[in-house]
């Protein structure tokens, strides 16, 4: 600053230069609150026509959980025709994702395009973030296993010996560890873009309660350790931008050395709601064979 208070050119472009990248900061910090929420993606909204959903519904019951101390809605989407004796799929939403967006017209048109062969597919609640395990705030995987499977069985009229599950994020890896669980229970198993992680200091905020909660039930480390074996027909997929596409690449080698039968996927996308709505279809497909070929007594 030279006498009398006038700012030096050299000072001006130095605070011009300060603005600028502040400005910068502000606009890649909103970039990133956009692409985490999964607006602005690269992706084309999933456009259904009306007719695609013919004959499909929704309904909805609450059951009282014993195991999670509280009442849960639960969202049932039923295909076309007769659904007595059809075969069951559990979908576990992901963090803060509500069942009745998984409930929407690409899972509808999806179940539509399947016909006789579609399963009724159920998305039981939570609180939002329980990751699909026993912990502090629920038992979350005995409310799943002994309260809303049975429940929707009987309520449904499915066929019980045919039940495969699968989630996605937080759902997905629910899913493996809940079959984990319940050896034997499912026909098939899958994880689209699940949310998993190589060790209790990577996983995020809430997810777990502690570090002996992490070990309990971290689907990835018994697999890795040969110690569980599924023996169905297994999935996992995740965009090819989603952040936890390198854990499930570990998770997808080790269940390959042991012998398990995984189809493995990625296509362009982040973690986000378009990336699943416009793979809805092949997940149920990949569901409807698996459930076609299983006959458990």
């Amino acid at each position: 600053m030279r006498d009398g208070g006038t700012v030096s050119p050299r000072a001006r472009a130095l605070r011009r230069a300060v603005l600028l990248l502040a400005v910068a900061l502000v606009l890649g910090t909103l970039v990133a609150v956009v692409a985490r929420n999964g607006e602005g993606s690269s992706l084309p909204p999933v456009d259904v026509p009306e007719t695609a959903t013919k004959g499909t519904a929704v309904t909805r019951y609450e059951l009282r959980s014993r195991a999670a101390e509280r009442r849960l809605v639960q969202t049932v989407v039923v295909p076309p025709g007769d659904t007595r004796g059809r075969p069951l799929l559990v979908l576990l939403h992901g963090k803060a994702q509500d069942p009745a967006t998984l409930a929407g017209d690409p899972l509808r048109a999806a179940l539509a395009r399947l016909g006789d062969r579609a399963p009724v597919v159920l998305l039981p609640a939570d609180d939002g973030g329980s990751y699909w395990h026993d912990r502090q705030t629920g038992r979350w995987s005995a409310y799943v296993l002994g309260e809303a499977i049975p429940t929707a069985i009987r309520r449904l009229g499915v066929d019980g010996r045919r039940v495969a599950i699968g989630g996605i994020s937080m759902g997905g890896s629910g899913a493996y560890a809940l079959a984990q669980e319940a050896p034997g229970r499912f026909c098939a198993v899958g994880g689209h873009s699940a949310a998993l992680w190589l060790s209790a200091s990577a996983s995020a905020p809430g997810a777990f309660d502690d570090r002996a909660d992490f070990r309990r039930h971290d689907p990835v480390a018994p697999v890795r350790a040969g110690r569980v074996r599924y023996r169905v027909p297994l999935w996992l997929d995740a965009g090819a931008q989603d952040p936890f596409r390198g854990a499930q690449r570990t998770f997808a080698a080790a269940l390959r050395r042991n012998g398990e039968q995984v189809t493995v996927r990625s296509w362009q996308g982040g973690h986000e709601q378009r990336y699943w709505d416009r793979h809805l279809a092949a997940y149920l497909r990949f569901y409807a064979d698996a459930l076609a070929r299983c006959h458990r007594r």
